[in-house]
Formats: C-alpha cells, sequence, structure tokens
C-alpha cells in the first residue's frame, strides 16, 4: 500500500516509515523541512519525502492523492503548552485536521490511523487499570483536542464512510527521542544521566506512568493498519505504571551513575497515576508489548551513546 505519515520525521514517525519499508509498502513522509532524520532515509527505494506545513490546505492537498492509509502523528503542542495557548491548539491541531479529513475523502483515503493520548485524555483516573471505555475528563487542552479529533473521526465515518483506528497511545520512549524536551522523561533523564546533571522533578516524584517501548508501539500500528474488526479505539501501553522516582532509580541502575533530584512544585495538570488497560489490543489486534522496561532503556542508552546519534521532533 502506499503510506502517508504526517509527522514521519519525528521520534515514532520514522521508526513507523523504517517498520512499512521493511514490509513493501511505499512511503510518503510528510514533516517540516530540514528535520536531520531525512538522512535516515536517503537512498532508499519506494519512500518520498515531501516538506511542508500541516496547517497549510495546500501543503496538505499536494501529498495526500494516491495514498491508501495516512498516519496521522502531528501535534504542535505538548500538554502544558496547550493549556498555556489553547487557541494556538486549537487551531492548528483540530482545524488542521479537520482540513486533512476534507482531503481525504474527497481522494477515498482507505483509511486514518491517528495517534491519541492515553496520557491525557482519561484525565484523573477512577479506576485503574484505565480501559477504553473509561470517563474522558481531559486536564489539559492537548488531551481536549486529541478527544475532539477522536469524535470528529467518528463523524467523518458515520457520515461519509471515511475509515479509520485510534491508538491511544501511554508514554512512549526509545531511540531517536529528542533529549532536550520538556517531554519524554527516559531519554531526558538518560541524557542528563550521562553528561552528570541534575533533574528537575515536579512534585515528589510519585508520579506514576505507563511506559511503552517505541518499536512496541510501531508493531500496534502495523496490526491496526489491517484490522477489520468492529472496534475503532485502543490504548497501547505496557500496562504497568512506574512512579517517575522509580524511572530514575533504574536509570541510575543501567547507567551507574547517581543522579542529582531537584524536586519542584507540582503542576495542576499532572494526574497521580496512569496506567492503561490493553486487554482489548490483546485480544482484537493480537498484540502484545515484547519489550521490557530495562529492556528499552538499555536501547534506549545504546543509541545516546552511538556517534550518530539522532535527536528527531
Amino acid at each position: 500500500m502506499k503510506c502517508l505519515i504526517l509527522g514521519g520525521g519525528g521520534f515514532l514517525g520514522s521508526h513507523i516509515a523504517e517498520a512499512l519499508l521493511l514490509e513493501g509498502h511505499e512511503v510518503r513522509i510528510f514533516d517540516r523541512p530540514n528535520l536531520v532524520t531525512a538522512s535516515l532515509f536517503s537512498g532508499r527505494d519506494n519512500i518520498e519525502w515531501v516538506e511542508g506545513d500541516f496547517t497549510n490546505e495546500e501543503d496538505l492537498g499536494r501529498v495526500v492523492p494516491g495514498c491508501d492509509i495516512i498516519f496521522h502523528l502531528v501535534s504542535t503542542t505538548l500538554p502544558q503548552s496547550s493549556n498555556d495557548n489553547p487557541i494556538y491548539d486549537v487551531d492548528t491541531n483540530l482545524i488542521g485536521t479537520l482540513r486533512l479529513l476534507n482531503i481525504a475523502r474527497a481522494e477515498s483515503v482507505k483509511r486514518i490511523l491517528f495517534i491519541s493520548s492515553g496520557g491525557t485524555v482519561y484525565g484523573i483516573p477512577k479506576k485503574v487499570p484505565i480501559a477504553e471505555n473509561h470517563p474522558t475528563d481531559p486536564l489539559t487542552s492537548y488531551g481536549i483536542t486529541k478527544l475532539a479529533i477522536e469524535k470528529y473521526l467518528k463523524l467523518y465515518k458515520t457520515l461519509y464512510g471515511l475509515n479509520y483506528k485510534v491508538l491511544r497511545v501511554a508514554n512512549p520512549y526509545g531511540e531517536r527521542q529528542r533529549v532536550n524536551a520538556t517531554q519524554g522523561a527516559i531519554a531526558v533523564f538518560l541524557n542528563k544521566a550521562l553528561q552528570g546533571t541534575p533533574i528537575q522533578i515536579w512534585g515528589d516524584g510519585s508520579v506514576a506512568r505507563d511506559y511503552i517501548y517505541v518499536k512496541d508501539v510501531v508493531d500496534a500500528f502495523l496490526r491496526v493498519m489491517v484490522y477489520e474488526g468492529e472496534h475503532d479505539i485502543f490504548n497501547i501501553g505496557s500496562g504497568i505504571s512506574r512512579t517517575l522516582n522509580e524511572v530514575i532509580a533504574a536509570i541510575e541502575e543501567v547507567t551507574g551513575q547517581k543522579i542529582t533530584r531537584n524536586y519542584i512544585s507540582s503542576r495542576k495538570f499532572d494526574v497521580p497515576v496512569n496506567v492503561l488497560d490493553i486487554a482489548l489490543a490483546r485480544t482484537e489486534l493480537g498484540w502484545r508489548p515484547k519489550t521490557s522496561f530495562f529492556e528499552g532503556i538499555y536501547n534506549t542508552l545504546a543509541w545516546l551513546k552511538s556517534a550518530d546519534i539522532q535527536h528527531p521532533s
């Protein structure tokens, strides 16, 4: 199939692109200009790299035609930045996606695969682990926008027959994740451990999250790409929660480096615990996470130490 990856030059997108190429699919990557990951695909067959702006309707109109499957991985905000400017969040992410859906409908795209946020759409959990039918009460504009996009995908399926699947992904980590960002704790913390610099933690470090290795997320996308069952939304995570303090302790064990921790005031939008129920993905997709937490950390550490380190968005 001809696959379009919106945000294909980023952390997750570049891994999905590699996996699709290995399976023999044609890949078109759409992303911002001047990303260093472009060099990963130079000289390869069956891949096309198109630079542009997701919020520009003309740019989207250039890349959608001829594609069977669209992987929608683009987000212009993070949870904190979305609350700082919710109007920008809606203008760029939600309105941009509606433009995409209109073009996809006109071009008879077979399926849209959207990455939603298993970490933010549910809000403060009433029960853990969190299943897909849990109430959705996001504490960030980021989560609200992700949820709104899910609803519009369902609307377009109902009105126009535009097929879609949603993966509510927990906290992915692994090779090529940015090490200078405010999101992606494992890569950021590993890099700081190697540099011997302190780690800043919001709150007392008891906030617990579900961490999932990037290649396991890719496997879920490949499976849902061909899934023909009745379900449209799946949680994708490890099914295990770890506190920030536990994550740092694991990184100290792997690196052999003692890490200085600076605890600061907690953030209002940080829920105390988030761990996903992944039973539906197991039964419907035949998917399960294959990479242990420590194996994933070792893989990420090896990448950080490599000479050809990449830092995609």
